[in-house]
């Protein structure tokens, strides 16, 4: 079997329906290998995970396009309309929206303004940073801002970790990965009989 442009377009349907699937989900339900699923994701579909979902690393060309096209949208909607956005439920003042303009250091490339993105931003209440991959910048500060905003959340009291609405939910380990386990919750684990 192996990939087969089939197995392929498989993998990415399935990532595209669902990018919190691991590798192993994926496994059991196209009956692929661990390193078949793993090889299509990194080599054929240019992917990698990141927290809990599977992104592409660069966009392709056309990606880029329709990014560019529904911003241009966005932007033209907003000025007919100021309360567009308004009427779009997407959450509540728990939600961590940050938008990240990639490839920082790449001016030459540049389809939208940093300016442009930046009163975007802010007139929608999105957290905004330049960063670059490549090079690193401003990378571990988008993680930052957002972990220091969900933190908030929580410490504010409009967060709940142990309310499944809430969608932060912290979920035991699988079996056979390695974790960190406190002496307390050791000792309640563990049987001395």
């Amino acid at each position: 079997m192996g990939k087969t442009p089939e197995n392929v377009a498989k993998v990415r349907d399935l990532i595209l329906q669902d990018r919190r699937l691991t590798i192993q989900d994926l496994c059991n339900t196209l009956g692929l290998s661990y390193g078949t699923c793993q090889r299509i994701l990194s080599e054929e579909l240019n992917m990698r995970r990141i927290a809990a979902k599977f992104v592409p690393r660069l966009l392709q060309n056309e990606q880029k396009q329709h990014h560019l096209e529904m911003f241009r949208e966005l932007q033209q909607q907003l000025q007919e309309n100021p309360n567009f956005l308004s009427k779009v439920v997407t959450g509540d003042e728990s939600w961590v929206i940050f938008l990240i303009g990639n490839k920082c250091d790449l001016d030459a490339q540049r389809d939208v303004t940093y300016e442009e993105a930046k009163q975007f931003a802010d007139e929608n209440g999105l957290m905004f940073v330049e960063a670059s991959a490549k090079t690193g910048e401003n990378v571990e500060e988008a993680f930052l801002e957002t972990a220091k905003k969900i933190y908030q959340s929580i410490q504010d009291g409009r967060l709940d970790l142990n309310a499944a609405e809430s969608g932060v939910q912290h979920k035991p380990s699988q079996p056979g990965r390695n974790t960190l386990v406190n002496d307390q919750q050791a000792n309640r684990d563990s049987c001395a009989c």
